[in-house]
């Protein structure tokens, strides 16, 4: 025999006299021997095999995944716990690629790659001591960004586990080996410390706060800011200077007191007095506005200026022996003076510096950035109308030309359309069909021409109608805004003929014509409250001009719904600012009297028509608050992409006879510069 085959069966016999040795089956196997001492002697042995023997030793049930295959080595030179030789069969898998995980008692032998879905344990607090077990543990930082530690961390990470971030709650989630997890935690520990506990209050002399801030906030951004592409930047520990405008003072906030010492000296520079001519007067200010209107603005603070400051009324004996009080008119006595500058959207203060520390404390509340208001209608109209017809007509013989007698005997209704009298004599000329329906008619002979002599007419009409109509508007708070869709259409209001003839013999009318709007309008004004909901004053009107007046001599007719109101609607709730609920039925009977309430045979002396509609319409409205750019971007994106959508789906289809292969397109989000229609596929001509 071979010597490597006598090998492999040596093996082979030696592993299985060993497991039906000291590895009993777990329900024959006493309590004490489950902890008596073990000696490990694995040599090239089955990795399913071996893991069989560990589920006998430590009494655990261990699964082993059809993708773990190869042999292994475990020996020991002294008899070890069950514990400790498991731990021992743990290290091992592991440095072959393979780990344990544990789910619902149940021990799983799989690749490390897949640990990290199928394992069950984890934790927020401190690590199990068990070092060769896949955990999950949640590190919450407390100062530190996460994001910051991820490119630290990552290379102490196995390739096969994972470390993501959740920066709702600043926190790290890591998956790896309990023993490396520990290590992990003291290098976080270590790295999540208090920072930006330097806070200084800097009274300026001089300068003004509300203008020194912004200016001394870029400067030192420009100086240690992040550049594109370092990802995401720290704000815990970046230097804010805030504007006190009450004590006209600086609250500097920064990671350590040498990052406060050059704040400092930036701002004694920069506070220092300014050149004024003789008595202290005649300063002159510009300030740029960010979002007031410079002229309204500044017919407000001249308002503000030329007020008059008085003591109060006082009727007590003390208060009528003191001296009255000094009458001051601010805008006369300090000489302050407001202008607006509309091309630059500024205002030019002309007066003292305490005065214009005053006004310029109340621009800064005035020039606030002002909530928008994203108002979204929804008009929803359901129509049904059912009509239904029936009727029997009947005619003896008309006769024709040259006869002395004429039968005229027979019944000749109306309702629901030409009558049998009209089809007799008009249809064979083109001039006359027969009503919508089923029609039923018989003709007779009558020397040699055909007479209609019988007509049965059947209809049931049913239509419906489902009418949604969105229009949106986005304004500023308390700013009136107008959508008009519809068309602009001429009524005839006048009309004139000059019945003076000239000497060409012509004659000259005109017409006086109006145009309205027929279509849907929309106009809103917003309100925001401080508790966020919103007052509104809506107008909404839809019209239509009805299909049956387009030809008529009295002019054009109008169907027209509006709704005019005020209403107080909380922030991105639904409201009913109205609607019609209407129910119509007509119903109209030609009879024979007598004939037609004869049972049975009644029907055939009687016409009817009958018909139903019922409208549904109902309006409501939907205002969203947006307050910051952040949202103005999420509501326009979202409609971008709506629209983008619908586009995709309308384009026409691949044709290779056709040349156009594309339809009008708007660019992607991130190419707003592409050419509108434009493919990939399918370019257009150079432009």
């Amino acid at each position: 025999m071979h010597p490597l085959a006598v090998s492999r069966l040596c093996r082979a016999l030696v592993l299985g006299l060993w497991l039906l040795g000291p590895a009993m089956p777990l329900h024959a196997q006493p309590a004490e021997g489950r902890n008596a001492p073990v000696t490990l002697n694995f040599v090239n042995a089955e990795i399913e095999a071996v893991a069989r023997a560990m589920a006998s030793i430590t009494g655990r049930q261990l699964v082993v995944d059809p993708r773990v295959k190869g042999t292994m080595n475990l020996s020991s030179e002294l008899p070890l716990p069950p514990m400790v030789a498991y731990n021992h069969f743990l290290a091992t898998l592991r440095l072959q690629g393979y780990t344990v995980v544990e789910s619902g008692g149940l021990y799983k032998v799989v690749p490390e790659s897949e640990a990290k879905l199928q394992g069950s344990v984890v934790t927020a607090g401190p690590v199990a001591p068990a070092g060769n077990q896949i955990v999950t543990q949640i590190f919450k930082l407390n100062h530190e960004l996460a994001a910051n530690l991820v490119p630290v961390l990552r290379p102490l990470i196995s390739p096969n586990n994972t470390v993501n971030v959740n920066p709702g709650t600043n926190a790290l989630i890591i998956t790896d080996y309990a023993d490396n997890l520990q290590r992990l935690g003291r290098i976080i520990a270590a790295n999540d410390v208090a920072g930006a506990a330097q806070i200084e209050m800097l009274v300026l002399r001089h300068a003004t706060a509300t203008d020194l801030a912004p200016l001394v906030t870029r400067l030192l951004e420009s100086g240690a800011g992040p550049t594109a592409g370092q990802g995401q930047v720290d704000t815990l520990y970046k230097t804010v200077v805030l504007a006190e405008p009450r004590s006209n003072a600086l609250i500097v906030r920064a990671a350590n007191p040498a990052r406060v010492q050059l704040v400092q000296a930036l701002v004694a520079k920069l506070d220092q007095p300014t050149q004024q001519g003789e008595g202290g007067n005649g300063n002159i200010y510009v300030v740029y506005l960010r979002n007031a209107d410079a002229g309204k603005l500044a017919v407000t603070l001249r308002a503000v200026l030329a007020g008059e400051v008085r003591a109060p009324a006082s009727t007590s004996p003390s208060a009528a022996a003191a001296p009255s009080a000094q009458v001051v008119p601010l805008g006369t006595t300090t000489g302050g003076q407001v202008q607006a500058d509309l091309a630059t959207n500024s205002l030019i203060i002309t007066a003292p510096e305490p005065q214009y520390r005053q006004l310029r404390a109340v621009i800064d509340k005035l020039d606030a950035r002002r909530a928008q208001v994203f108002v979204e209608s929804l008009i929803a109209e359901v129509n049904a109308d059912k009509a239904a017809e029936f009727g029997i007509q009947w005619q003896g013989p008309i006769g024709r030309a040259g006869d002395a007698n004429i039968g005229l005997i027979g019944t000749n209704f109306g309702a629901g359309g030409s009558n049998i009298i009209t089809l007799a004599t008009q249809a064979a000329t083109g001039g006359v069909v027969p009503s919508r329906g089923l029609n039923v008619g018989v003709a007779t002979q009558h020397n040699g021409i055909y007479v209609l002599g019988f007509l049965a007419r059947f209809l049931e009409q049913n239509g419906d109608g489902n009418i949604l109509s969105t229009p949106n508007l986005l304004t500023l708070d308390n700013e009136e805004a107008k959508i008009v869709i519809g068309q602009n259409v001429p009524f005839v209001t006048g009309q004139y003929t000059n019945n003076n003839v000239g000497a060409s013999g012509t004659v000259n009318p005109f017409q006086t014509i109006e145009r309205k709007d027929v279509g849907l309008t929309l106009r809103v004004k917003p309100q925001i409250s401080e508790n966020g909901s919103i007052k509104l004053a809506i107008f909404q009107e839809v019209s239509s001009v009805q299909a049956s007046s387009l030809n008529s001599p009295s002019g054009l007719i109008t169907n027209k719904r509006s709704i005019e109101s005020n209403v107080l609607v909380d922030d991105g709730a639904i409201v009913v600012l109205g609607g019609l609920l209407q129910d119509e039925y007509a119903g109209n009977q030609e009879r024979v009297p007598g004939l037609a309430d004869l049972p049975l045979i009644g029907g055939l002396f009687r016409s009817e028509t009958r018909a139903r509609k019922k409208t549904n319409l109902m309006v409501f409205l939907r205002p969203v608050v947006i307050r910051d750019a952040a949202a103005a971007e999420d509501l326009s994106m979202g409609r971008y992409d709506q629209m983008r959508a619908a586009q995709q789906a309308v384009q026409p289809a691949a044709s290779a006879v056709l040349p156009i292969q594309a339809g009008p397109l708007l660019p992607p989000r991130d190419d707003p510069s592409a050419y509108p229609g434009e493919s990939p596929g399918n370019p257009l001509p150079s432009r």
